[in-house]
């Protein structure tokens, strides 16, 4: 039986539509299937209306600081009604914006659930469909926690449509989630209680910063409950009635952000014969899954759950696959950020990663200090900045910093450590003054001391 395309793509995000579309570039007769609003997870109920949000809670700090520079006091309050609605008029802006790109591109759309008959066939809503490849980027959703009384919580998902703003939100999970939800939802006025297992936030980052970033957030206001696991949820009439290792409280929202799993349950995959393992698509390093005609990329792999990092996978197989240009991604100097309150951005290797892997050999440069724009405020902030170098190469391993714009000032050092950049690099480089990042080439000597849990040194 002849196909009818030469790819199909199912799911319409950050994976599904750059691949689609670079494949029909190359010619290829493709489509796509997308259920859901174009755009996936990352424009829906991710990147783009959190970033839009993290704006939102930014302003009463700076009104408050903008006093401290000669404005005169401003007394104002944030009101969620007006602000949903425009976040949700620019989300409507983005979704016509992919489909009028995918027709651009020749990509035929349907707006149906696809699931797998055989390897090469797909139920498409009604209709019935063969491709010659067939490219999974179906993304994610919210794992929440099997607590009793978790079905009155809300997920990440949730958050952007609730019909008013919550007076007190408890937040469970201290990855980067809940911790930006934590940040913003406190920026607009929301008391917040953030529940985390451990001692610390942000387990995955390098603990200098994730120590930074969490002791940023107390003295703004947000109460951190470490060592806490919540037990139970109950529905009261007075709110919701959290039962935790350490006592009770009610509050009148519950938002859980333990993290995310594949969007998998519903593909059909064991009759297509695709391996799945840890919950995940199995694939090797271009993509291909245990079934060589069928692909997959983005959340529902789990390897970097990252919007650009999905983007890239997508391409990269189109090229390979379409463009005749064989090429795999490096997952070495990816950049990433947490956009909390402080900020704050990685790329390479943490402290504790580079010292399991080069031992003694690592050593970290660290300073900490206010930044000039503070100067004129009654504000202790901080900025803390990190490079981590292997003192036998001399190379770059890691880049770290806590401060505002730290996202942006990073970026251009993935390109640097992508490069090889040594601490020789960084030491010959005339930075921007007066500008915070241009610390990162003022660091002239390194704490000797081994291991983590160190004390920054102060400026």
């Amino acid at each position: 039986m002849a196909f009818e395309y030469d790819l199909f793509v199912i799911g319409g995000g950050s994976g599904g539509i750059p691949g689609a579309r670079q494949a029909a570039k190359y010619g290829a007769k493709v489509a796509l299937a997308e259920q859901d609003a174009l755009g996936g997870t990352c424009v829906n109920r991710g990147c783009v209306p959190k970033k839009l949000m993290v704006y939102a809670s930014g302003f009463a700090q700076k009104l408050r600081e903008a006093a401290d520079y000669g404005w005169s006091p401003v007394e104002s309050r944030f009101n969620w009604s007006v602000f949903l609605p425009e976040k949700d008029q620019e989300i409507r802006r983005l979704n016509s914006v992919y489909q009028q790109n995918l027709e651009k591109s020749g990509v035929t759309l349907f707006r149906d659930r696809a699931e797998f008959i055989d390897p090469h066939t797909l139920q498409v809503g009604d209709r019935t469909i063969r491709a010659e490849r067939i490219l999974i980027a179906v993304g994610a959703h919210p794992r929440l926690p099997q607590i009793p009384g978790i079905e009155f919580a809300i997920s990440s998902d949730d958050i952007f449509h609730l019909e008013h703003q919550p007076q007190h939100l408890a937040i469970i999970g201290g990855g980067y989630i809940g911790v930006e939800f934590a940040c913003i939802m406190h920026g607009l006025g929301t008391q917040v209680s953030l529940l985390i297992r451990q001692n610390r936030i942000l387990t995955r980052f390098d603990e200098d910063i994730s120590w930074a970033v969490q002791s940023g957030m107390q003295a703004r206001g947000i109460k951190i409950l470490t060592h806490t696991e919540v037990k139970a949820i109950e529905k009261t009439s007075s709110g919701l009635a959290l039962t935790t290792t350490d006592g009770s409280f009610t509050v009148d929202q519950v938002l859980a952000a333990t993290g995310r799993a594949p969007n998998i349950s519903k593909l059909g995959l064991e009759r297509a014969g695709v391996k799945v393992e840890k919950g995940a698509i199995a694939v090797d390093v271009y993509s291909r899954t245990s079934v060589p005609h069928i692909f997959a990329v983005g959340d529902c792999i789990d390897r970097l759950n990252l919007t650009p990092v999905a983007i890239a996978q997508a391409r990269a197989f189109a090229d390979s696959e379409f463009g005749n240009s064989p090429g795999q991604i490096s997952y070495e100097f990816i950049p990433t950020a947490i956009f909390a309150q402080p900020e704050a951005a990685s790329v390479g290797l943490s402290e504790d990663d580079a010292r399991q892997r080069y031992g003694d050999r690592v050593c970290c440069y660290c300073t900490q200090f206010r930044p000039l724009y503070y100067s004129l405020t009654d504000s202790d902030e901080k900025m803390l900045l990190k490079v981590v170098v292997n003192s036998e190469t001399d190379a770059v391993l890691g880049i770290h910093a806590v401060g505002e714009h730290a996202a942006e000032m990073l970026q251009g050092f993935a390109v640097a450590l992508a490069k090889g950049i040594t601490k020789t690099d960084l030491d010959r480089t005339i930075g921007i003054h007066p500008s915070a990042a241009e610390e990162f080439f003022t660091l002239r000597s390194f704490q000797a001391k081994k291991g983590l849990n160190r004390q920054p040194n102060l400026r």
